[in-house]
């Protein structure tokens, strides 16, 4: 029987188990992914080890919408893992501006990831890549191996990875999809050492769980009366923060605003959508230079309009400033790279977004009672690309 169900009071979950089914089953997932990664070890090398030894190689990580967010967390970790340059771009910014990330004589090794590969802008990526480059490797990471992305034609080389089964989310939310995909692209990232790192896998899924087993709190936080919150996360962790807001935002349908940024970056006026309707998170980094700064941007939340409340996640230490609520995942110590902790340090706003969806008499599997968002986004319509490259 899953936790939801032994401490639920409220709800009939038979149209809702989806939702929760894909929140509640992530650490397997994790486990499940490293195993699969590790199994095509053979064929990932070969295909890597071709792309980055082309001369003059970039990395572009994309993707659409929660698929965007996380190459914003895993930039860092192609860079060093694979000492090549790279950048996160989302399928959205490329299919309008191309040129702006692309030339003909700058080979790509193009990342893109995608639940289903339906959306319109995916495979319109792939080909207008295909178009402007004159060479282009092609790493496709999806949770459906029949989808329109994963089956794309191309005269480049191709790689497609699909995740397990259980990773493909029903519920219109992106949850065990996002989070597997962010492990995918971070194990193949370090694809050389991936027989290593089996115990950083097991660690990440023991802090997942760690945070799962504490639900009743975070239902709790979710039926505050709040109309507002913020999330916060630097480096690898600004992929989490971004993608936690849209979380949150989605599954309450916009009656919850939501916004994102790295904490120094929060300092320089966003800081003034704070009022006492506002839940401010925040995500720590496990490096002790970067939280200094951090520390001293919750000194800085008393000064102006104090929110509602402040929840901090850190793997371990202490904060050196005051908040609410803290959640320390390893009092031992730190014991994971920076990367891995912000796949975990996702499930608090998967957690908060279903239980306030709930609470307001939504359905999280499909909350958008209008219909302005779907599982797939409809209605955008792609326009052929005129190549401006001679």
């Amino acid at each position: 029987m899953s936790k939801f169900k032994e401490s639920t009071q409220y709800i009939d979950i038979k149209n809702m188990t989806y939702t929760e089914r894909e929140i509640w089953s992530q650490p397997s997932i994790w486990e499940r992914v490293y195993e699969q990664v590790r199994s095509e070890k053979q064929s990932i090398i070969t295909f890597v080890k071709k792309a980055v030894s082309t001369n003059n190689l970039n990395i572009v990580l994309t993707g659409a919408g929660s698929s965007a967010f996380i190459g914003l967390s895993l930039i860092g970790a192609y860079k060093r893992n694979l000492k090549t340059p790279t950048i996160a771009v989302s399928t959205t910014d490329i299919v309008t501006h191309p040129l702006q990330y692309f030339s003909a004589d700058v080979p790509v090794l193009l990342i893109s990831f995608a639940r289903s590969g339906n959306s319109p802008e995916s495979v319109a990526t792939t080909r207008i890549v295909d178009q402007i480059c004159k060479k282009v490797y092609h790493l496709i990471i999806t949770c459906d191996a029949s989808g329109d992305l994963a089956g794309y034609v191309t005269d480049s080389p191709k790689y497609v990875f699909t995740l397990p089964a259980e990773a493909n989310d029903k519920s219109l939310a992106m949850t065990s999809s996002y989070s597997g995909m962010l492990l995918t692209g971070l194990l193949i990232s370090k694809i050389y050492e991936i027989d290593t790192i089996e115990n950083q896998v097991k660690i990440l899924a023991q802090y997942g769980q760690e945070l799962l087993d504490q639900s009743e709190v975070f239902k709790q936080i979710a039926e505050m009366n709040f109309e507002r919150s913020v999330f916060l996360g630097s480096g690898p962790l600004f992929g989490t923060a971004t993608e936690s807001h849209l979380k949150l935002q989605e599954l309450t349908d916009g009656e919850i605003i939501c916004k994102n940024d790295s904490f120094l970056g929060f300092r320089h006026g966003p800081k003034a959508v704070i009022n006492s309707k506002t839940l401010v998170f925040l995500l720590f980094s496990n490096q002790d230079s970067v939280k200094l700064y951090e520390t001293d941007l919750i000194i800085s939340l008393s000064k102006g309009k104090p929110p509602l409340y402040t929840v901090g996640f850190i793997e371990s230490g202490t904060i050196k400033a005051q908040l609410d609520k803290v959640f320390v995942l390893s009092p031992t110590g730190s014991q994971l790279e920076e990367e891995f902790l912000a796949i975990c340090f996702i499930l608090p706003a998967q957690m908060i977004g279903f239980y306030k969806s709930v609470q307001l008499g939504m359905n999280p599997d499909n909350p958008s009672l209008s219909g302005a968002i779907s599982r797939v986004v409809e209605g955008v319509k792609i326009y052929p690309y005129k190549c401006q490259i001679s």
